[in-house]
Formats: structure tokens, sequence, C-alpha cells
């Protein structure tokens, strides 16, 4: 049994151990395995990239709890769904507020099977918290789940979820325009420009990435692709374009927050000059 635990309710406060208990109680040998608590305050486009970066390494069967919750309280339904990730199965539990589909966008994946969980029998009290869903809810759910209990017993099957999509960017014959999707920890700043997209058009060429006020040229297959303090452009683990600051913090050096565009200009294509034609005898 296993669940993970992406939230940003942060470690200063107890709020994170009250969950916690809440799913021991009920599934006392069920291990849990924090992603993050450290989102940004009801981000929910933060929480669902950190999760998907990590989501793909987990075996058949996890439970994925996931609580940014800026919707508590409200008429926004609480859900479980099974999806399928890289051949194996996943459950979900958090609110409907989209970051599910964040989780699944742009993967050819079966559509996830859904319920709303309006059984009260399977919470941690008949009335729950208005504003700790999280510990009455969706917690307990996760745990009866990693347990075994089948999904439709836990709720009623939902026909749609509220839809989220990433931000795409805009790709034509002179370059691929962007935009920062997250700053890690290490202050790398990730694009949604993925390597395919970049080597579906740049061919042999070179591109220059502009970024704010600083212009790189090429990209590094490293971080230590340029010297100590100097800006360079990388494809992660992620497969997306990062800018980086070898050996820094290259969102403070350089000034560049999430949603910052990013633009690749191709450099223009080599001229072929065509064949001389051969002098035909008078």
């Amino acid at each position: 049994m296993l669940i993970t635990l992406t939230t940003d309710f942060g470690t200063a406060d107890g709020y994170v151990a009250a969950m916690k208990g809440s799913i021991l109680s009920v599934a006392p040998d069920v291990r849990l395995i924090d992603v993050t608590h450290e989102v940004p305050p009801q981000d929910v486009m933060a929480a669902a990239f950190t999760l998907r970066s990590a989501a793909t390494t987990f075996p058949d069967g996890t439970v994925h709890l996931v609580v940014v919750d800026p919707g508590v309280g409200t008429d926004r339904a609480a859900v479980a769904a099974r999806f399928t990730l890289e051949g194996r199965s996943h459950l979900f539990v958090g609110p409907d507020n989209g970051l599910l589909p964040l989780l699944l966008d742009g993967l050819d994946l079966p559509a996830p099977h859904v319920v709303r969980l309006d059984r009260p029998d399977w919470w941690r009290l008949p009335t729950p918290s208005a504003t700790f869903h999280g510990r009455d809810i969706f917690g307990p759910v996760a745990a009866h789940l990693a347990q075994g209990v089948a999904l439709d017993r836990v709720g009623s099957t939902m026909e749609a979820l509220h839809s989220l999509h990433w931000p795409l960017p805009r790709t034509d014959a002179e370059g691929i325009d962007g935009m920062v999707l997250a700053v890690d920890h290490y202050g790398n700043c990730i694009t949604n420009i993925s390597r395919a997209a970049y080597e579906a058009h740049v061919d042999a060429r070179k591109a220059k990435c502009y970024i704010g006020s600083t212009i790189l040229t090429g990209v590094a297959q490293t971080y230590s692709g340029a010297a100590i303090g100097e800006p360079v452009a990388l494809f992660g683990s992620s497969d997306l374009l990062e800018i980086a600051v070898a050996g820094g913090h290259a969102a403070d050096l350089l000034s560049i927050s999430r949603g910052d565009s990013v633009n690749l200009v191709f450099e223009a294509a080599p001229r072929v000059s065509p064949p001389h034609a051969h002098a035909q005898p008078a």
C-alpha cells in the first residue's frame, strides 16, 4: 500500500500531520511518500507540474493524494479517479479543480474513471470541516482505496472533470515562442518547449534563446555546458527546455519568473547554390 502526498500546506503548521493521522487511523500499515508540501499556496498548476514529474516512477496501484484546494468548502466536487501511466494503474484523490486533467494533459491515455466522493461512510466525519477536506474526506478515502476498496464504492460515477490545459508554445519556420512553466529549487527555469518540438524544427541550424535581457546561443547537454556563473540552455530530465546558470540560481540572477516569455529563434537555413550548368560545345 502506497500513498503519495502533494499539498500546499507547508510544514510549519500541523496540517500535514493531521492529514497523515487521518490516513493512518484507517490504514496503519500504509507507506506515505511526501512528494512536496511546498506548492505555492492555491497554485493548482504548480502542483500538477510537480506531481507530473514524479508520478510515472511509482508502481502499479499507487494512490496519489493531492490537496491544493482554493475552492475548499464551495460546491466544487471532491473526486477520486483511476488512470493509467506507462502501463501502470494509479489512483488520484483530490478536488475537482483541473489538477488531474493537467496531470494527464497531452498524454495519449484512456480516459480516467472518475467518481464524486459523495458517500460519508468513507470519510473521517459525516459532517466534515468546511476548511479541511484533506483531513476529513481526501485522506480517509485515499487510505481506503490503498487498502483495496473498489473505486465505485467510495463515490458516484462522474462524466466530466473541470478541465485545464498546459499552455502550448507557438511554432513556425522562424522559431518557437514559449513561456516559463516552473522554477525549481535550484533556480532552473523550466519552459513549455519540448525537446521533440525543438528537434523537429531546428534541423542542422543553431537557435538563439531570448529570455528577458539574456541571449543564449545553442543548447548544451548538461548544466556544466557553461562556465561557472554563466547562463546555459539545455533539455532537463523532463525533456523540456530549461534556462539555468552553471553553479547559480538562474531565476534570481537573470530576473526570470514563472510565466515569462522565452523565444527560440532559428538561424537562417544555409543557402545551397545551384549546380553550374556545363557549357555546351559550339
